[in-house]
């Protein structure tokens, strides 16, 4: 689950983590409130989606060529003239009515959102700083390790992931103990890879620690400081900011839970969780209906190692009902990028036969315009193939997985055909 950076301020505020002074606003006129209200000075406006690349972004509207805006935000093409951006400095009540009016209803292209771009419905009025270095922070999930493990950079408001690549000896990890967190040694060398000395350093400290304890606390999966900021005060302040969530813990959080913003959401992903299950919409053109994780991602990469492209990673989980089937299966089919359905089902808890009648149940329900092929595998698979193979249904059945990939591939090759 992801939160907008307003959101990502507030939580990390209470947590005790230095963030600058922000409204978040939805009109015009409540940005020039806003700016008058935190004191005038130098202020920035920032649109509100979950899309990394505002700075470069495009505020357009419906009239306005998204592809060339894309262009435009991912510098493949100059800039015109007064094209509004995602994120605007401004200096007075009237620039920041103005930045928000250029922003509120609009379109937002950056080169995370694609040319598709999110409409802007709130921005961030917040504080403007006079900054004397820009920092990288941000801890993640290490699997090889199994634990979080923070990231810090010298090198600030650019991508981590070139720095990685290009400089790595500028980035500073140190992995935590998730039962004690961050200890005071781990939070010092940080700060001393960061370049920070004296008082600044002491609020490094304490800056390091607040920001991991709030990380283990609320179960976030990925969280991102990008710049971390050394003001001229001497101050660190956290100038950006994205979390994360682990979506299996929000049943801990529901103040966490109550935050998500549906319209920054994949429809289809909140359909499914809806229905307890989980989706997550991919590229290809070949649905697959799977029941366990390691399953899913090994039947997509048979789908692609014999020449298919998968459309989706759809997980019903061990004990999905007919209902859960129906509903599984009308969101696959909803895409018109679909030409093929592969179910792919290793029976455990849940009998293969049981999963056959609930598919035929489907099938009589729900128009299946494109082919589909069934793998079953486990207790009673071989009375659910007899089931499928003699309902006379157009449903073909596959022994094996190599069998099951092979057929949907060459299925949807002629249904596109």
């Amino acid at each position: 689950m992801k939160v907008h950076e307003y959101q990502a301020k507030e939580l990390l505020g209470k947590a005790g983590v230095a963030v600058p002074a922000g409204v978040v606003v939805s009109t015009p006129g409540e940005a020039a409130k806003a700016y008058e209200a935190l004191g005038g000075g130098l202020v920035v406006v920032k649109a509100q989606v979950h899309a990394g690349g505002r700075g470069k972004g495009v505020a357009v509207g419906p009239e306005v060529d998204r592809a060339d805006a894309l262009a435009i935000a991912s510098g493949e093409k100059p800039r015109p003239e007064g094209m509004a951006k995602g994120v605007q400095l401004v200096k007075s009540a009237a620039d920041a009515e103005k930045a928000a009016a250029s922003m509120l209803g609009k379109t937002l292209v950056t080169y995370q959102t694609g040319a598709e771009g999110q409409v802007v419905k709130k921005v961030l009025v917040t504080v403007g700083h006079d900054i004397v270095r820009e920092l990288y922070l941000g801890i993640a999930i290490d699997r090889g390790l199994q634990r979080p493990v923070v990231m810090a950079s010298t090198e600030g408001g650019v991508e981590i992931e070139k720095v990685a690549e290009e400089t790595p000896e500028k980035i500073t990890r140190e992995p935590v103990d998730v039962g004690l967190g961050l200890a005071d040694f781990q939070a010092r060398r940080i700060c001393k890879g960061l370049g920070l000395t004296g008082a600044t350093a002491k609020k490094g400290v304490v800056f390091l620690k607040n920001f991991v304890k709030f990380f283990l606390d609320s179960d976030a999966s990925l969280a991102e400081i990008n710049p971390l900021i050394v003001t001229d005060k001497g101050d660190v302040l956290a100038l950006d900011c994205k979390l994360n969530f682990d979506d299996n813990a929000m049943f801990r959080h529901k103040d966490l839970a109550s935050l998500v913003d549906e319209d920054e959401e994949d429809p289809y992903e909140l359909r499914a969780a809806r229905s307890g299950l989980s989706y997550v919409s991919l590229d290809g053109d070949i649905a697959c209906l799977v029941n366990g994780a390691g399953l899913a991602m090994s039947t997509m990469d048979l789908i692609k190692y014999h020449g298919g492209e998968p459309a989706n990673f759809l997980d019903v989980g061990g004990g999905a009902d007919k209902d859960q089937v129906l509903e599984a299966f009308r969101i696959l089919l909803d895409s018109p990028r679909v030409n093929a359905v592969l179910v792919n089902i290793f029976g455990g808890i849940m009998q293969c036969d049981i999963i056959a009648r609930a598919l035929l149940a489907a099938y009589d329900e729900i128009d299946f315009r494109v082919p589909l092929v069934v793998r079953l595998e486990g207790t009673n698979s071989e009375l659910g193939k007899q089931l499928l193979e003699q309902s006379g249904r157009k449903i073909t059945t596959a022994d094996g997985l190599t069998d099951a990939a092979q057929k949907v591939v060459a299925a949807a090759k002629r249904h596109s055909a």
